[in-house]
């Protein structure tokens, strides 16, 4: 039975490209959370699957060079996510990174959630779920939300002309209605300059 369940978990994990993150849950019809604890831990031992924290392991990616390679956060992130049944935003310098409004790559990156406060170490590496109000999460997931925790982390005193034509690159394949639905709770500031970048016009 144990080997059933096992070959049942591999299968399921090789039919997904390399670098997929999963938890426990991914696998809950196969079998009791026993076996599947176990096989995992099979796996892992067969050097199939890495363990990045407790209940939490990813498919890993090789390179030819290098070897292993460090697991992609955002993926690490979202499974977290996923896993707790939350939403969570990308903030702080790693929204800046991801929108390219900053060349930096921070050590620790920071996610926006209803749900509880917590650090996630991955590695060297951080992860950091902070718990913020719902206004602030209205519109996490879309491309304006991202780009809000972005402009939040750069300042307002911080916006030049690289910066603007970065921000209209990345909004230029979302509709208008889109960019003022998911403007109308950033702060005043956000809103008007990306209402003037994009050229919208506010709501009278």
């Amino acid at each position: 039975m144990r080997h059933s369940v096992e070959a049942a978990i591999k299968n399921r994990i090789v039919e997904h490209a390399p670098g997929w993150c999963f938890t426990l849950m991914h696998f809950s019809d196969l079998g009791s959370d026993a076996s599947i604890r176990k096989a995992l831990s099979q796996l892992e031992k067969q050097n199939l699957i890495r363990r990045l924290a407790r209940g939490l392991y990813d498919y890993p990616k090789k390179h030819d060079t290098l070897g292993i390679i460090p697991p992609d956060l955002n993926e690490v992130a979202r499974t977290i996510a996923e896993k707790d049944g939350a939403l969570i935003q990308p903030a702080g310098a790693h929204a800046a990174n991801l929108v390219g409004l900053s060349m930096q790559v921070p050590g620790r990156i920071i996610f926006l959630t209803e749900a509880a406060s917590k650090k996630v170490k991955i590695g060297n590496q951080e992860i950091i779920f902070r718990k913020t109000t719902k206004k602030n999460m209205l519109s996490a997931g879309t491309r304006e939300g991202l780009l809000i925790q972005a402009l939040k982390n750069l300042g307002k005193d911080h916006i030049d002309q690289k910066a603007r034509i970065q921000i209209s690159k990345f909004l230029k394949d979302s509709p208008k209605e889109e960019i003022k639905k998911n403007m109308k709770f950033a702060p005043a500031w956000i809103r008007a300059l990306v209402f003037e970048i994009m050229e919208l016009k506010p709501k009278p």
